[in-house]
């Protein structure tokens, strides 16, 4: 397939357009989206970009095809765990859930004009300069290396991630409120123009952006070396990412082990790009500038690894034992708030389901050693409220009804809460 300026205006203008649509038909007007809202959407774009790597298939280019489809695996991946990010900084400034779609499409254009840049510098960069993968592998593999540690060394103190040197710049030197003004970036009080805490958390989650291409751009390039192919995975792997924060909000946190796999695949791209970088040496000081006889690894056999690495992180996040405690506790705390939300309209059958699922999971959670509870349960005192509340709800319509008190609910408000 030939790959030309005409191709290059096409998929920039088709990205565009995707963009504005997005804008104009999805954001523009504030608003929470369903799941079935978002589901939608992330399949159509999900679809949209595996489509797009078909028509290489279609013009016989089938190296370009595996390219595009291991860098947009990739690319994916690494933008499913800036989720987590994003969910910290929007929780630091308390965005408004109506207006968290707003927040993410911003990001995610200042995400594809970031990367743009660095995917032109990178091309550039290659060019004059074919020994620079040595540095993307060394990079990829102390990105890796850092990433394995934070998780291994398990820091209870969290970064705040909102809280950067030029948001505390901004608020200290330019006037801002403490207040929303529904989804404006400006706002008026007592007659002055302030910003308003959107435009900070926009601004943080720009910077913040910056920050992951670091290895979001070395990592694709290390999987191809042509622009185009690196642009459109990258583009594509970022639309839709809006609809999949709102499918997957609050399942994020259940892959326990996605940090993990992400570090094995940083650690893989960076080792393939130094035995590259080997195989094409030009550097003086090794081998006398001469090529070294390394093994190389094809593209098509990084697409493997790459599907085997996510789809064992997957597996051993949902399945592994801290993954199963922690669908307990995080049940245990859904379902209870659940019943306590009940009001006097329900009916008998929907109380009893409600009850079934509350005592099903906050069993499940009581039986959870304490090593996961103290590790998984970030908020304990909020977690016990929620879980006790619904009990005691329980507890006081059993009696008022004169039925039978559940055993698990007489422990939880005998013991005033569960076990934390």
């Amino acid at each position: 397939m030939e790959i030309n300026a005409l191709t290059w205006i096409i998929t920039v203008a088709v990205i565009i357009a995707l963009l504005l649509f997005d804008y104009i038909f999805h954001v523009r007007k504030a608003h929470t989206p369903t799941i079935k809202e978002a589901a939608i959407w992330s399949a159509i774009y999900v679809g949209i970009a595996l489509v797009f790597g078909l028509v290489f298939f279609l013009f016989g280019d089938t190296q370009h095809a595996i390219e595009y489809y291991s860098g947009y695996i990739t690319e994916k991946a690494l933008s499913v765990d800036n989720l987590f990010v994003f969910l910290v900084i929007m929780a630091s400034f308390q965005v408004p859930r109506e207006y968290q779609q707003k927040v993410l499409l911003f990001g995610i254009t200042f995400a594809l004009i970031s990367r743009t840049a660095f995917i032109l510098a990178g091309a550039a960069i290659i060019s004059a300069w074919s020994d620079v993968f040595y540095l993307f592998g060394l990079a990829l593999l102390l990105i890796a290396g850092g990433q394995l540690k934070g998780e291994l060394a398990a820091d209870e103190k969290e970064k705040d991630e909102a809280d950067n040197f030029l948001v505390r710049l901004a608020k200290r030197i330019l006037p801002a409120s403490d207040r929303y003004d529904g989804d404006k970036l400006f706002t008026r009080e007592n007659g002055k123009r302030l910003m308003t805490p959107m435009l900070l958390v926009m601004v943080s989650i720009g910077l913040t952006d910056v920050l992951f291409a670091f290895d979001s751009i070395p990592a694709i390039y290390g999987l191809t070396q042509d622009p185009y192919i690196v642009f459109t995975a990258t583009a594509f792997s970022l639309m839709g990412l809006r609809q999949l924060f709102f499918l997957i909000d609050g399942l994020l946190d259940r892959l326990v082990y996605l940090s993990y796999g992400l570090s094995a695949i940083l650690g893989f791209i960076g080792v393939k790009l130094i035995l590259h970088a080997l195989h094409d040496n030009n550097l003086p000081f090794i081998n006398g500038g001469e090529n070294v006889p390394v093994v190389t690894i094809e593209t098509d056999v990084s697409l493997l690894v790459i599907v085997g690495i996510l789809i064992v992180t997957v597996l051993a996040s949902l399945y592994s034992p801290k993954g199963k405690a922690l669908v307990a506790l995080q049940n245990a705390e859904k379902f209870s708030h659940r019943y306590s939300k009940l009001d006097e309209n329900a009916s008998a059958e929907e109380r009893r389901k409600a009850e079934e699922l509350m005592d099903k999971w906050t069993s499940a959670a009581e039986n959870v050693s304490p090593h996961f509870r103290d590790d998984l349960i970030e908020h304990k005192d909020s977690y016990s409220e929620i879980i006790r509340t619904a009990h005691e709800t329980r507890v006081a319509t059993a009696q008022a009804e004169g039925r039978d008190v559940p055993t698990i609910s007489n422990s939880i408000v005998k013991n005033e809460g569960p076990k934390v």
